[in-house]
């Protein structure tokens, strides 16, 4: 009996630690699995937070592109002060649940692109912020490779790489790579489409390019709104760049250095060369066309002075001008005269336009009132890094040969013409000319490659067309 009794304690003893150890335990795991549990709601609910914050945030995006689309050179939330400007966000239902709040960076001078970046919070955790920030612009006219208010005729031999656009027909014979846009759903071609008698055709047709890429029609682009530009760029140069008014002698001459400079020299005097231009296209003696004396050699000229594209984005030239050289940075260069409607010069191009980088550091917009002339004597491989401009004209290299204008054909035909730009012309712009011998004046080889940084990057107070535009998106 002893013995049995002595047991019976000695386990009665024992289970009482035990039971603690085991209670302890799973109490442990319970308040672990709380906690964690905890922990996840917590989470959930900052998740959830977290979402609503950056919806918030880019409703303020949102907000902000609607005040632009009212007000597209209002970048002070119409306070005219500096900022940030904080704004309540309401959900749906109309509950106030947080706020945004919003720094806008205007466009730099010469570009469209507004920063808008916006801070979004709940009121539930108003320490818990998402920021991002995005970028709109306008598209500038240089979007296009080419671009035309009249019907265009892209010969077999060219090869073009980006946008195509007419307000008329286009007949495509050559190579597109982007689409090729026309207005016009149908138009009568004609002798400047290579339909004789004029026939019907397509707003788009022709034998060459990805005819999947070929569109009509489209919009319209407004030409006229140009002249409005003009004058904004001549007030830019006037206050921020280089003004040069009538140089009561031929024009002025403008060489750009590899360094970043460029030297104008006013041209005293000038020769002439007989060359040859289809009639009924452009304006005054030009659009009369035919064999006409070109006043393109310089013969004597007196230099002004040196300048940096740096310090001098923006030159206006009330004359005609010459261009040529190696640019290095972002500069546009202009030629008008006043009243626009009653006026023209020409823009000669008598050497290489190059840049010394294409990674959008470097271009050049050039923009004439009425012509862009290629010159006779240019190199042999011709090339232009350009954004040209013909706002009442046309771009092209007049016909040198003998037959129709009894002068030297020495020079006429040129090896290749490489375009790394953009062109865009009132009228149709050409530099070959055929026969049934073959090409007898122009290049053997045309190929206009689009640069991809003008969309949004244009050449200084070069114009723009349209609304604001997506650009990019990122969370900081």
């Amino acid at each position: 009996m002893k013995e049995s009794k002595m047991k019976s304690s000695i386990f009665k003893g024992n289970i009482t630690p035990a039971l603690l150890v085991i209670t302890s335990a799973f109490l442990i795991v319970i308040y672990g699995l709380l906690f964690i549990l905890l922990l996840q709601l917590n989470y959930s609910q900052r998740q959830t937070v977290s979402e609503k914050s950056i919806h918030v945030s880019e409703a303020g995006v949102n907000y902000y592109r609607w005040h632009l689309a009212h007000d597209p050179e209002d970048f002070s939330d119409g306070t005219g002060q500096p900022g940030p400007y904080e704004h309540e966000y309401f959900d749906p239902q109309g509950n106030a649940v947080g706020k945004f709040s919003l720094e806008i960076t205007p466009p730099e001078a010469g570009s469209s692109i507004v920063t808008i970046r916006s801070t979004g919070w709940t009121y539930e955790y108003p320490n818990l912020r998402r920021v991002v920030s995005v970028q709109y612009g306008i598209p500038s006219f240089a979007k296009y490779s080419f671009l035309s208010n009249a019907s265009s005729w892209y010969g077999s031999g060219i090869t073009v790489n980006g946008l195509i656009h007419s307000n008329n027909g286009i007949r495509m014979d050559g190579t597109n790579t982007s689409l090729v846009t026309s207005y016009q759903e149908e138009y009568i071609c004609g002798s400047e489409t290579g339909c004789l008698p004029p026939t019907p055709k397509p707003g788009v047709w022709g034998s060459g390019g990805d005819q999947g890429l070929w569109q009509f029609p489209a919009s319209w682009i407004d030409f006229d709104s140009i002249s409005v530009d003009l004058t904004n760029m001549r007030d830019a140069a006037q206050t921020g760049g280089l003004y040069l008014g009538s140089s009561g002698k031929s024009g002025y001459h403008l060489i750009f250095a590899n360094d970043g400079s460029f030297t104008v020299k006013k041209v005293e005097s000038v020769s002439s060369i007989k060359g040859y231009s289809v009639p009924g296209e452009g304006l005054g003696s030009e659009g009369q066309g035919g064999c006409r004396n070109l006043p393109q050699v310089i013969t004597t000229e007196v230099t002004l002075g040196t300048y940096s594209i740096t310090d001098t984005p923006i030159v206006f030239v009330e004359d005609n001008l010459w261009v040529e050289g190696t640019i290095r940075g972002r500069i546009t260069v202009a030629a008008a005269t006043f009243p626009i409607q009653s006026s023209n010069v020409d823009v000669w191009i008598r050497g290489n336009l190059t840049y010394t980088a294409y990674d959008g550091s470097d271009v050049l917009g050039l923009v004439s009132q009425n012509n862009i002339f290629f010159a006779r004597d240019i190199p042999n491989d011709f090339k232009v890094d350009a954004v040209l401009m013909a706002q009442k004209g046309k771009i092209i290299r007049h016909r040198y040969t003998n037959s129709l204008c009894r002068t030297n054909v020495y020079g006429s035909i040129k090896n290749s013409l490489t375009i790394n730009g953009a062109l865009i012309n009132y009228y149709k712009s050409y530099w070959n000319y055929t026969s049934y011998l073959g090409l007898i004046s122009g290049f053997t080889t045309r190929t206009v490659n689009y640069d991809t940084h003008l969309l949004y990057a244009p050449p200084p107070y070069f114009p723009t067309a349209g609304e604001y535009e997506f650009i990019s998106w990122r969370e900081e």
